[in-house]
């Protein structure tokens, strides 16, 4: 006969639990785990707020490219301002929902977790955090994302330059731009954000652009007083937001968007290049500069209104080169073209698909999880690896598609039902079995073939070349097949509680 739910997890009979960052990710694990009655948990976040990337991202001009409505949790409604909220209000909304659901007593924030082992014997975690204390805990749950580590680029002489530079997840608001010659490094969603913000109080912005992005506008605007009084009935919130999922899923099914020779991808496509006729009907030497040569989408799409208009004022200047070295006060591009400049903003991106980079977790047999993956990250629905028990992770491999809210709190509750099963099967360890990793990650490979992501350079992509980041689908499909693949996968075992 098996030990009692309480002889295995001590007097509350639940799994102890670490949860690894307080983004959208953790608060929706916290409060899954609420939910399902399980208090045994802390968030250990190392940052010193909750919001994740919108505590890192404060960038002027930062601004969700998902409607509010979409982009909230279904459990917690907001009275939203603007059809997609910038920065504060998002970050004010996470720290709502945080107050709201009784997740504070739960957090230890400023406190950066360095490194978990898996203790076969015991059956649990061994946490190490900055501090060096090590806690130990049953189940460990990241929710560390894979937009948190910043893309440095390596550009000779970049550290000899005399003036301010620094990355737009890392922004410096001490130095006031107004006035200065600026440069903008990159002309993905987080530039294309950037560079209207700035433009009209920047003496003179260099937008140095590599590679251009498709775009297509946002419509982004600010709900009138009317419409928020009527959005605040709670059918009508329910009926916006199925009509934006509905929008966004049929563009999602089957990969249709991402894959060039459909009608959709034709559709989405023309729909981008009318969209810079439009805007640079006088301008043919910026038409050409921001048209790609590379299929739709290609890398993540950009959602950005105001950015072509930006583009054609006075004060901005195109610059369709990579930057190749800088100087102690100013950048020299592919043509060897030097630019003065005072301030370099990197809008580089991040290191995407190194997944849990600043997270060291080693599993059975002292194998790391980055041995095991051999550059090529990958995890069973995105989130459990076979040789790694009781861990999950949010946001995991494969799995950046779709709506993201939708998307984490699909995962937070595949996680709470698995802890769920272990107090009712009175197991202590549940990892994904090998053969459905391998089988999940050869049809996920499938399903990349033929989409325009493998015709492009982009983040999504391995060391080894393979798109390891992207889910193929809409949120529908990937939150039915967490529910129905989840147990079914799963191998348990029962720790030795000896004599």
């Amino acid at each position: 006969m098996r030990p009692s739910a309480k002889e295995l997890f001590g007097p509350s009979g639940s799994p102890s639990v670490v949860v690894v960052g307080a983004g959208i990710g953790g608060i929706a694990a916290g409060v899954k785990l609420r939910r399902a009655g399980i208090e045994t948990f802390t968030i250990y976040e190392s940052s010193t707020g909750v919001g994740g990337t919108w505590w890192d991202n404060t960038y002027p001009g930062a601004e969700v490219d998902v409607h509010s409505s979409l982009y909230s949790y279904s459990f917690k409604p907001y009275d939203w301002s603007r059809t997609h909220a910038r920065q504060p209000e998002l970050q004010s909304y996470l720290e709502e929902t945080v107050d709201e659901l009784g997740l504070r007593p739960h957090l230890q924030l400023g406190v950066t977790v360095r490194s978990a082992t898996w203790d076969d014997d015991r059956h649990v975690w061994s946490v190490t955090l900055d501090s060096g204390v090590v806690e130990d805990c049953n189940v460990l749950i990241s929710a560390v994302g894979f937009l948190n580590v910043p893309r440095y680029p390596d550009w000779p002489g970049l550290e000899e330059f005399e003036g301010p530079k620094f990355h737009t997840s890392r922004w410096e608001h001490q130095h006031d731009l107004s006035d200065k010659i600026v440069a903008v490094v990159g002309t993905g969603s987080t530039a294309t954000q950037v560079v209207p913000a700035l433009q009209p109080t920047v003496r003179k912005l260099y937008l140095f652009q590599r590679e251009p992005g498709w775009v297509m506008p946002k419509g982004e605007r600010a709900f009138t007083e009317a419409e928020r009084q009527e959005r605040s009935r709670r059918w009508r919130r329910a009926l916006d937001r199925a009509r934006l999922r509905y929008s966004l899923e049929k563009g999602l099914w089957g990969a249709a968007t991402f894959r060039p020779g459909t009608k959709l991808h034709e559709k989405r496509q023309q729909t981008c290049l009318d969209y810079i006729s439009e805007q640079f009907a006088h301008r043919p030497d910026l038409q050409k500069a921001v048209t790609p040569t590379y299929p739709y989408p290609g890398k993540r799409p950009v959602i950005a209104s105001t950015f072509y208009p930006a583009l054609k004022e006075d004060n901005v200047e195109l610059v369709p080169k990579a930057v190749v070295e800088v100087t102690s006060s100013g950048i020299i591009d592919g043509d060897g073209v030097e630019r003065a400049v005072d301030v370099i903003v990197m809008a580089t991106g991040f290191q995407a698909a190194n997944y849990l980079a600043r997270l060291r977790v080693t599993g059975r047999w002292g194998r790391t999880l980055d041995e095991h993956w051999a550059g090529e990250p990958r995890a069973y629905l995105g989130m459990t690896v076979p040789g790694f028990p009781n861990f999950f992770m949010l946001y995991g491999p494969g799995t950046n598609g779709g709506e993201l809210v939708s998307m984490l709190e699909a995962q937070a509750e595949y996680a709470v039902r698995a802890l769920k099963r272990m107090i009712r099967r009175r197991v202590t360890s549940v990892e994904g079995k090998p053969t459905f990793e391998a089988l999940w990650f050869v049809w996920l490979q499938s399903k990349m073939e033929g989409t325009s992501w493998t015709m492009s350079t982009n983040y999504f992509r391995s060391s080894t070349g393979k798109i390891v980041t992207q889910w193929p689908s809409g949120n529908l499909v990937y939150g039915a097949l967490t529910k129905i693949l989840g147990s079914v996968s799963e191998a348990t075992r029962c720790r030795d509680m000896g004599p």
